[in-house]
This record gives structure tokens, C-alpha cells and sequence, in this order.
């Protein structure tokens, strides 16, 4: 009998579970047995994911906030509360920030590595940033005096900004005002000075500045100037073009120019900054509220801190792991033959992502293949995959691209590689309407023979293949393959009715496949046959999801969850959550791979995918996951969970308190690691089968 659960206090807020998650990258900045180049680049981490938090999450929940019709009256009342625990958790967590900042700087200065400001030079490092100044930066600074800026609307706000206050000698009651944007995506964040003393000098390119502020204003008679950084925040949400009559493309391409025009959602300003300085900076943004005005340190967009100059001091950060080349898929042989032969799969960045772009690129000249089929999500700079799927139509091979245009962030480069795809003849679909193709497929169609496909957790960008962790399977197996090729038909045709033997594919019947499985857990437990559910995702908020977690934890099922992200369950409530255990992992590598476990009375029914339990992957997104058969590859996928589950090391208690209290396994005496575990079990795995 299935027991009834509800309550009003078991669900996270997605929001609120997200800050506490980016409090675990802060976290790890903290940690003294962290390499110190590396906790710097956690800061980097920690503040550039809090950037696009405030774009899109804010700035939706600020719309919704400031909605006054009767239909939207509950939403509204939900908005304005989140807001005001996340602006709460942001100044606490703010403060815990600048603190660690200071930390690293002091740990740095102990290992010789000194971050030195405009105050701190002697007379031959100033004549060095004077060089500087005329090699690198003159002609790069264009200041604007306040009197003359209509409003920021349309700055950009990926940079930092220098107010500047400066007066003559003699005159301290007549003031100028005038405001700066560092050219940081021209010649960088960071200047190292020569090594002295066997130390290295790091300044910020904004002390650079403010030691040049007479050689930028020279000629006007300043002798006195103070300059104070500050950075704002806009609503990252594009105005899309409604007009039917105009194009997907182009309406995506006027959306992003639409951003420059967002409304300034958050500003983070210098605490040190005069009130009439202050007061010019809000005047220009046209912003007054005060839980969204922040005051903060000397430097602003510490997301620069990912790439902090190493000096030459290799000791202080990760050791390089080598991606492992699988043998059985290079060499000289066929890797289409291989993937006929049997279920083959690669696990990035353990494994390198160049088995994948082998397989396109061996599809792209075999005579014996006919099409290639492939959704794109994101883009490297540079791909090769999409070079590989341009070879193969240059080869008069059928290529169908399904390129997302709504991948956010990356509009502008999808719409750039689209039109060179179109221009050899590539077949380019812009998704679906209404539903973001989210799914990360491949299928290659022969002329004899079983066609074969992938499907991967993760998108084929060889630059997010060296840091996320991504699983990818490529099989023969027909009922899978058939699956997969009808996935692209409904795309192609997403009105006519589609029906899956394997795959768990959304808007269709993912959710309703997963509840089954869930279901089916409840009832052999509740009939004496072993049952329990084991899921590695990144996010997990779905309420129809969440409640059936804790419907299967309440009649008994075991349930571990490895969430990276968000996650609205709350662990530990009696007789409704007390059997889910939740852990999550930051470490060198983000995780992403969504594996899917239930024991099924002994069987293990192991899926990957692509899908999180959230609305938008279940309800508006085209998503694949599917089942796994491959003994060995399911032992892997198992292992992958196990690892993460004895993870005394990066592993933090995710329970909906924001705690983050360390993992525990009833074994802390024997420090585990799961990613170095993993790499270690590859390159040995790899090591003896080369050696046989």
C-alpha cells in the first residue's frame, strides 16, 4: 500500500538550492588542501557563475516580482520572497567571499607571488607600467566625462568600469567626473612584473590604469585622481521577435543585440567610493533598489581569476591528467566495423573526445555511408566536428545538422557555424518550435548493413569534453538506432505522432517512463525483491519528480542521488525522505553525466541521457535517454556511481539546508577521491590492455 506525502516544508526552491550549490565552489576556494592556483580559480568559478545567475535567474524572477495582474498573483507573491532570501544568502555569502580573497592573497604572498596595487611600486616598477601603458594600452582607453552619458543601457556588462574623480591641486571645491571601461578582453586582467627578490609581481590591469590616469588625462591640468571600480549586471533575457513572418535566424540574432539594452538587474561597486561618485554611477543606471546595489572590494569580476598567470609555478596547481586513448578505438581499423561488433562508449574527460570526432570523421569518407544525422547544442571555436560534417557533404554524403539557436549565451556563434554548414549544402534545422532541442545524438546511416548511433550525456564540443564530465555511447543496436533516427524525423516533422521502443524521449514519455520505473522499485519492495534507485544528474527540481522520490523513500526504497546542482529535495524528514541520501561533487572536472539506476529485482536497468529532472528538460525540451546493455559498459556506469557515493574528499552532504557539511562513508580514514579514482582505473584499464 502506497503511503501518502505532503508537506509544506520539503521542497527547495530552485533558486535558493542554486545559490547554495555555487556555495560549494566557495567552499573549495576555502580549503587550505586545495593547490592555491587552483582555489583561485574556484573564486573565478564562484563569481562568474553568480554573473549569469543574476542575467537570467534574477532577472526573470524581478519580472515576475513586478507583475500586478490577478492571474500571476501567487507567482508574484513566490518571486518577491525568493528574491529576498537570495539578495540575503548574496550578502552573507559576499562577505565570506571577500574573506577568502584576502586569504588566497596572503597565501600567495607566502609563496612568493605578490599582488602589488597602484600604492605599492617602487620607482623602476613604475617606469615599467609607464611602458606598458604606451606599448599595451594607449589607445584602448576612451573615457567619457558623466555629463555627457545619457544612461549605461546600452554598455556592456561583462566589464569593469572605472569611475574617476579628479580635480586640480588648487581647486577641491570643482571637481570632473569621468568613467572608463578596462579593455580586459584586449590585453587581459593581469600584468606580472619583472621577478624581484625572487618574487613574482601581479598587479590588476585596474591599478595599471590608475597609476596611467595623468597619461590618460594629460594635457588637461589634473593633478589629483581617485578612481573606484564598479560592474553591473543586465537582464539577460532576449526580447524575441514574435513576427512569424520573420525568420528564426534572424529573430535570434536580433534577440542577442537586444541584450546590450537589458535592464541593469545588480550593481557592485567599490565600498570606498564617495557618495557623489556613487551617486553618478546609479544615476546613469537607473537603479534604486537597494538590495540590488552592493557594496564590495577594490576589484570587481573576479571571474577573471580562472586565468590568473601560473609564474611559472606548476606545484600550486592540479597535476595534468593526459586524457587515455581507448585502444579498441584507435589505431587502424574501422571504427564503424568496432561499433557493429559491439557497444563501445568513452567517458570525457577521462577518455579523450577524439574517439568521437574519429567515428565523424571516418563517416565522413566511407563509401559504404550514406547520411549522418547529428544535433548541436554548443560549439567549440574551432570544430571539428562540424569541420568533419563539412567534409562528409563535400563528400556527397545526406548531413542533417539540428543546430540550437537558444543555446544560451552561444546564439551568435551557432548562427555563424550554421551558415558555413549551409553554404557546402548541410541540411540546417533550427530545433523545434517551442521546444529547445536539448537531446545529444548522432546517427549515421549505411548503404549495407546496421546503421549505428550515439548518445551522450553531454554536447560534442571538444573544448567542454576537457572539463565535463560526459559519458557517450555508440551502438549498432537496431531497436536503439531505429529510435534515435525517429527522433530526428520528429524534429524534421514534430506534428506527426512518434512512438519509442527504447529510448525515454521528452515532451513524449520520458516522465512517465521514469515514474513507472519508480513505481516499479515501490512495488518490489513492497513484495520482498530488491529494490532501490541510484541516479547521478545535475539538477533535480521537478515537483512531480521530487514527490516521487519521496513516495518510493517513504515505502521503504533506498535512494542515492549524486546532484550536482540544483536540488529541491530536502533529505532527512521522518518517514518521507529518511532513506535518501544525496551527495555533490566539485572538483577538477564539472559533473555531468546523467547515469540512471534501478534495480529492477536484481536486474540493474542502467539509462544515460541527456534529460535533468527539471519542468523545462521534461515538459520543453527534446531529450534522449536510453537504456544501457553492454555488461561491461553497465558495470562502468555503476562504478561511476559507486566512486562518487565513497567520495570522502570533494563529496558535500546536500540536504536543503545549505550546509554543505562534508560527505561521510563510515570510512574517513581512507581518503577517496572519485575523479582521481576514476582517471586512475581508465589509464590502468588502458595500461594493461596495451600490454596484452
Amino acid at each position: 500500500m502506497t503511503k501518502n506525502v505532503t508537506t509544506n516544508k520539503d521542497y527547495v526552491p530552485r533558486d535558493i538550492s542554486w545559490m547554495y550549490f555555487n556555495r560549494r565552489i566557495l567552499q573549495e576556494a576555502e580549503r587550505k588542501d586545495i593547490p592555491l592556483l587552483e582555489r583561485l580559480s574556484f573564486l573565478g568559478i564562484y563569481s562568474n557563475n553568480l554573473d549569469e545567475f543574476f542575467r537570467v535567474r534574477v532577472a526573470l524572477l524581478n519580472r515576475i516580482a513586478e507583475c500586478n495582474d490577478k492571474e500571476t498573483r501567487d507567482e508574484r507573491h513566490e518571486a518577491i520572497q525568493t528574491l529576498k532570501i537570495i539578495n540575503k544568502l548574496n550578502a552573507h555569502y559576499a562577505k565570506e567571499y571577500e574573506q577568502a580573497i584576502r586569504q588566497v592573497e596572503d597565501d600567495l604572498r607566502q609563496e612568493h607571488i605578490c599582488m602589488v596595487n597602484d600604492t605599492e611600486l617602487d620607482d623602476e616598477q613604475r617606469k615599467y607600467i609607464q611602458q606598458y601603458y604606451y606599448q599595451k594600452l594607449d589607445g584602448f582607453i576612451a573615457p567619457v566625462w558623466f555629463s555627457a552619458v545619457k544612461d549605461l543601457s546600452t554598455a556592456p556588462d561583462d566589464s569593469i568600469y572605472l569611475a574617476v574623480k579628479m580635480r586640480k591641486k588648487s581647486d577641491k571645491t570643482h571637481p570632473e567626473y569621468a568613467m572608463l571601461q578596462l579593455p580586459v578582453n584586449l590585453v587581459g586582467r593581469f600584468v606580472q612584473l619583472p621577478d624581484k627578490d625572487g618574487n613574482a609581481y601581479i598587479m590588476y590591469i585596474d591599478d595599471v590604469v590608475r597609476c596611467a590616469l595623468p597619461l590618460i588625462f594629460a594635457g588637461l591640468n589634473y593633478s589629483v585622481f581617485e578612481a573606484y571600480a564598479f560592474k553591473f549586471t543586465k537582464d539577460a533575457e532576449m526580447e524575441i521577435d514574435n513576427d512569424l513572418r520573420t525568420g528564426l535566424m534572424q529573430k535570434i540574432s536580433k534577440g542577442v543585440k537586444s541584450r546590450k539594452k537589458g535592464q541593469a538587474l545588480r550593481v557592485i561597486y567599490d565600498a570606498s567610493m564617495p557618495r557623489d561618485v556613487l551617486k553618478r554611477v546609479l544615476g546613469k543606471l537607473n537603479i534604486d533598489k537597494l538590495d540590488t546595489i552592493l557594496a564590495a572590494g577594490r576589484y570587481q569580476n573576479h571571474r577573471d581569476l580562472m586565468s590568473f598567470p601560473d609564474c611559472g609555478r606548476k606545484d600550486l596547481k592540479y597535476p595534468k591528467w593526459t586524457p587515455v586513448l581507448k585502444q579498441e578505438l584507435m589505431g587502424e581499423g574501422s571504427l564503424l566495423a568496432a561499433v557493429r561488433q559491439r557497444d563501445r562508449y568513452i567517458h570525457v574527460p577521462y577518455h579523450d573526445f577524439a574517439s568521437y570526432i574519429r567515428l565523424l570523421q571516418e563517416a565522413a569518407v566511407h563509401k559504404e555511408v550514406k547520411s549522418i544525422e547529428t544535433t548541436l547544442y554548443r560549439l567549440a571555436r574551432e570544430s571539428k566536428v562540424v569541420k568533419a560534417l563539412i567534409n562528409a557533404a563535400q563528400n556527397g554524403k545526406q548531413v542533417t545538422v539540428v543546430i540550437e539557436l537558444l543555446a544560451r549565451f552561444d546564439e551568435a556563434s551557432n548562427i555563424n557555424w550554421s551558415k558555413k554548414m549551409q553554404e557546402v549544402g548541410i541540411n540546417v534545422i533550427f530545433g523545434v518550435e517551442g521546444l529547445k532541442v536539448h537531446s545529444k545524438i548522432t546517427h549515421i546511416g549505411m548503404r549495407k548493413g546496421a546503421d549505428i548511433c550515439v548518445v551522450s550525456t553531454g554536447n560534442f564540443h571538444e573544448g567542454n569534453a576537457r572539463c565535463y564530465t560526459d559519458y557517450m555511447l555508440m551502438t549498432a543496436n537496431r531497436n536503439i538506432v531505429r529510435d534515435v533516427a525517429q527522433v530526428f524525423d520528429f524534429i524534421k516533422q514534430p506534428y506527426l505522432p512518434a512512438k519509442y521502443k527504447e529510448l525515454l524521449v521528452s515532451p513524449n514519455e520520458m516522465r512517465n517512463r521514469f515514474v513507472k520505473l519508480i513505481n516499479d522499485e515501490i512495488k518490489n519492495h513492497n513484495t520482498g525483491k530488491p529494490a532501490y534507485i541510484r541516479i547521478k544528474i545535475n539538477h533535480i527540481t521537478d515537483p512531480v519528480m521530487v514527490k516521487k522520490l519521496y513516495e518510493a523513500s517513504a515505502n521503504g526504497v533506498k535512494i542515492d542521488l549524486v546532484v550536482r546542482g540544483n536540488c529541491s529535495l530536502v533529505t532527512g524528514i521522518a518517514g518521507k525522505s529518511d532513506n535518501i541520501r544525496i551527495v555533490g561533487i566539485i572538483d577538477r572536472y564539472l559533473e555531468h553525466a546523467r547515469i540512471f539506476q534501478f534495480c529492477a529485482a536484481g536486474e540493474d536497468k542502467m539509462f544515460i541521457g541527456s534529460a535533468d529532472w527539471m519542468p523545462r528538460n521534461l515538459n520543453s525540451r527534446i531529450e534522449v535517454v536510453t537504456p544501457v546493455y553492454d555488461p561491461a559498459i553497465k558495470d562502468d556506469l555503476k562504478r561511476v556511481i559507486d566512486y562518487a557515493l565513497r567520495d570522502n574528499q570533494q563529496g558535500r552532504v546536500v540536504d536543503g539546508t545549505g550546509r554543505n557539511l562534508p560527505w561521510h562513508t563510515g570510512d574517513e580514514t581512507a581518503p577517496f577521491r572519485s575523479q582521481e579514482a576514476l582517471y586512475e582505473h581508465y589509464r590502468d584499464m588502458e595500461a594493461e590492455e596495451a600490454a596484452q
